[in-house]
C-alpha cells in the first residue's frame, strides 16, 4: 500500500461516505482533464465538462451502495473511472452531434439582428442593490474607489493602474471585502436562527 489512496479505497469498498468524497476530490481534476483532451473547440460551448464527472459520480455511488462493484486496487478504481467518463462523454457527443451538423453561424454583420439581453428581473436588481449596500458598509473608506472602480467593471489591472496599488494588493482588498460581507450575512444569519 504505497498509495494513500490505496486506504481510502478499502473504506471506499466498504461503503464508507467520507471515501467518496475523499476520491472524489482526488480524481474529479483528472477526469475533467480527461473529457478536454476529447472535446473539440465546437463541442466546448455544448456542455460543461463538470456536468459529464458529475453524471460519472452519481453513477458510481449508486453502484457502490448496491455493491455492484469492488475494486481491487487503485489501478482498476482510476480505469474504471476513465472507462465509465468515457463512454458517458461519447454519449453526451452524440446527443450533440444532430445540433452541430445543423448549427449555422451568424455572419458578424447581423449582429445587430440577434435578440437582446435578457432584463434582469426586479428580484435580480433589487438583490444587486442590496449587495452592492452591503458591500459599502463592509468596504474601508479608503478603499471606496477601488470598490466603485470594480463595481463599473474595471479590470483588476485597470483598478491597479488607477489606483498606483499592486494587482495582488487589489485582489487582496476585493477579497477581504468579500470576506467581511459573508461574516456580516453569517452573523445575521446565526442571529435569526
Amino acid at each position: 500500500m504505497n498509495d494513500p489512496l490505496e486506504a481510502v479505497l478499502v473504506r471506499l469498498n466498504s461503503g464508507e461516505q467520507g471515501a467518496v468524497e475523499e476520491m472524489f476530490v482526488a480524481f474529479e481534476p483528472y477526469m475533467r482533464m480527461a473529457i478536454h483532451r476529447r472535446i473539440a473547440g465546437s463541442l466546448r460551448a455544448k456542455f460543461d465538462s463538470a456536468d459529464v464527472v458529475q453524471s460519472v459520480w452519481a453513477d458510481l455511488v449508486d453502484g457502490l451502495r448496491e455493491s455492484r462493484w469492488v475494486f481491487a486496487s487503485i489501478e482498476q478504481f482510476r480505469a474504471f473511472l476513465i472507462k465509465m467518463t468515457r463512454n458517458r462523454l461519447i454519449d453526451r457527443l452524440r446527443s450533440h452531434r444532430h445540433s452541430l451538423d445543423h448549427e449555422i453561424k451568424l455572419p458578424h454583420e447581423h449582429v445587430e439582428a440577434l435578440p437582446a439581453d435578457r432584463i434582469p428581473r426586479v428580484s435580480e436588481d433589487f438583490y444587486a442593490d442590496e449587495l452592492w449596500q452591503q458591500m459599502v458598509e463592509a468596504c474601508p473608506a479608503a478603499h471606496y474607489e477601488l470598490l466603485t472602480l470594480k463595481h463599473q467593471g474595471a479590470s483588476i489591472a485597470e483598478i491597479a493602474e488607477r489606483t498606483q496599488l499592486h494587482e495582488g494588493s487589489v485582489r487582496r482588498i476585493l477579497y477581504d471585502i468579500a470576506k467581511r460581507v459573508a461574516a456580516r450575512r453569517d452573523r445575521k444569519v446565526i442571529g435569526e436562527w
